[in-house]
């Protein structure tokens, strides 16, 4: 009779005694390997506080599955020198989705957070039908069927939507909630794979988080800046979830005395005056107005012009998409400042389309932090551009999955 796999292990409820505590060191020896580094039998032995026989059994079982890899000697400047080992980059694959009002996301990441494939801004709109729910589906399976590698090899699908996502249910109150099962199934019984839902904006943070930005920051903001406003928030070190998994609605915070009515169907959100969809809206209203931008060459018709063509026009210099820019600017600094005055961060980093204006909304936002927190308290805070850009969701959704089937966290 053969051993069981360490997945096999892992998806057996009833493991106990001696079984169960292998099991237990041999995800630490594999969560070392994959937040941590490569190391000897010796490093992970000290680490651990277990036996190097003992480590040399279970790391001898993961060799064995290709779930780990042998890099061979180590320098030494004497003795003997011993093998370092680490995880096999492609022992597993993860794929990420990022789901966008009009586009899709896609990649595809290995054992060793390399991505692997990316297909950006795949044709898609957002819509809370079924038909825009099968559309996604087959753009999800669509990229799977032509990858380069297995469906077997496949461990895990990440799909990040946008609104209330309730990470640990899979639940999604925002988008397709429209029978008893969790979204998360859905998209698992027709993918046939294992598939695990996230905010989009609480997925590009943690992909932002884990990917180099941070040096030895623990308290760090992510804002999502798109056509709505979100917010991933680290929390000593770990993602902030809050009770049902809706921490982070910054978007919806009834910030301005006015009559817009928000996509949540409340008056005066953030949102209504400092997103995407406002800087379009407001954009349209000068249009028609009779200002002047390079756009008017392009669209004869204001409601054709899209946040992105806002953004594209902004990095070309168009004055009429600057000032409009700065103008949301100001208005998120101080939410900002606001967030800054309650969490006292060590980073806030802005991601999101809007983010890639560069200093034209980095500026205006930054002066208004100054502005409306406390100094004393603002003194702490760098202010930063995601390094990551459109791809922190892919990774994000990708290390949220492994994270979650090799029990990581």
């Amino acid at each position: 009779m053969s051993r069981p796999t360490f997945f096999e292990e892992l998806n057996n409820e009833n493991l106990g005694g001696v079984a169960y505590k292998n099991l237990n060191l041999k995800k630490k020896i594999i969560a070392y390997f994959a937040n941590i580094n490569n190391a000897t039998i010796a490093d992970l032995a000290k680490e651990l506080n277990a036996s190097t026989p003992k480590v040399t059994h279970l790391l001898n079982e993961l060799l064995q599955e290709g779930l780990v890899h042998d890099y061979g000697k180590v320098d030494s400047t004497g003795g003997r020198r011993p093998n370092v080992y680490g995880m096999a980059p492609d022992a597993g694959f993860f794929v990420g989705v990022e789901v966008k009002k009009y586009h899709v996301n896609l990649g595809l990441l290995d054992f060793k957070k390399n991505l692997v494939k990316y297909v950006e801004k795949v044709p898609y709109e957002l819509r809370n039908t079924d038909a825009s729910l099968s559309d996604l589906v087959k753009i999800v399976q669509k990229f799977i069927d032509e990858l380069p590698v297995g469906r077997e090899k496949i461990l895990g699908v990440g799909i990040n939507l946008s609104g209330r996502i309730n990470y640990s249910t899979g639940y999604s109150y925002s988008f397709f909630h429209f029978d008893e099962e969790p979204l998360s199934k859905v998209f698992e019984n027709r993918l046939g794979i294992r598939t695990f839902l996230e905010n989009d904006s609480r997925a590009m943070a943690y992909g932002e988080f884990s990917s180099g930005t941070l040096n030895k920051e623990r308290n760090v903001l992510f804002v999502n800046l798109d056509h709505g406003i979100g917010l991933g928030i680290l929390i000593n070190g770990q993602l902030y979830y809050g009770k049902s998994g809706f921490a982070g609605e910054f978007g919806h915070i009834p910030f301005f005395n006015n009559e817009l009515i928000c996509h949540c169907g409340k008056k005066g959100c953030l949102e209504t005056e400092a997103s995407g969809m406002a800087l379009v809206r407001q954009f349209h209203e000068k249009m028609k107005a009779g200002f002047t931008t390079v756009l008017s060459r392009k669209h004869k018709h204001p409601e054709q012009v899209s946040l992105s063509d806002i953004i594209q026009a902004a990095n070309n210099d168009d004055v009429l998409a600057i000032e409009l820019v700065a103008e949301i600017g100001e208005k998120l600094g101080k939410g900002i400042a606001m967030l800054i005055n309650l969490f006292n961060p060590e980073l806030v980093i802005l991601g999101g389309s809007i983010s890639t204006t560069g200093d034209y909304i980095r500026l205006p936002i930054k002066s208004a932090i100054n502005k409306y927190s406390l100094s004393l308290v603002n003194n702490d805070t760098q202010l930063i551009l995601s390094r990551l850009g459109e791809k922190a969701g892919i990774i994000g959704a990708c290390l949220l999955v492994r994270n979650k089937v090799l029990s990581l966290s």
